[in-house]
């Protein structure tokens, strides 16, 4: 179990805010940030801004080719029919496995599961971890025994 204390599993919850409420606006990716970091900061809460602004940075910039994975790795699920937070954990994780490279791939999945069952509704996690064990499959077949073994 992820610690609520980990300034890095913060980071991710940080960035899935930002990151969601461009669903309902233009996304202004510093003072999205900076909003929910202040909120972070009253509280007492630690988190690694460098992690947050890399996640958002980096999912902002691959979002057309992170939606194709989703696509590609859950067919019967059009990108309009997923749940909007559990869309945004599936970018964030995606973007941390395949494009941002800083993540292990099992934590990044253990990540997305955790926050997805805190966040979204009954089966997001297991709906989360069904798409991203497919983006395993196809895209880091080498990672897919490291995977299933921990």
């Amino acid at each position: 179990m992820i610690s609520d204390t980990d300034p890095r599993h913060t980071s991710r919850k940080l960035a899935l805010s930002s990151i969601f409420s461009w669903s309902f606006c233009e996304p202004d990716i510093d003072k999205n940030v900076e909003t929910s970091a202040e909120i972070l900061e009253e509280e007492g809460v630690s988190y690694d801004n460098e992690l947050t602004k890399f996640i958002v940075n980096g999912v902002r910039e691959h979002t057309d080719e992170i939606d194709k994975i989703i696509e590609e790795c859950a067919p019967d699920w059009p990108l309009d029919k997923i749940a909007k937070i559990d869309l945004v954990i599936l970018r964030i994780a995606i973007f941390e496995m395949l494009f941002g490279k800083k993540t292990p791939v099992k934590v990044a999945i253990d990540e997305a599961v955790e926050i997805a069952k805190e966040y979204g509704n009954d089966t997001s996690h297991k709906f989360i971890n069904g798409v991203l064990g497919t983006v395993v499959e196809r895209y880091l077949p080498k990672e897919k025994d490291a995977v299933k073994k921990e």
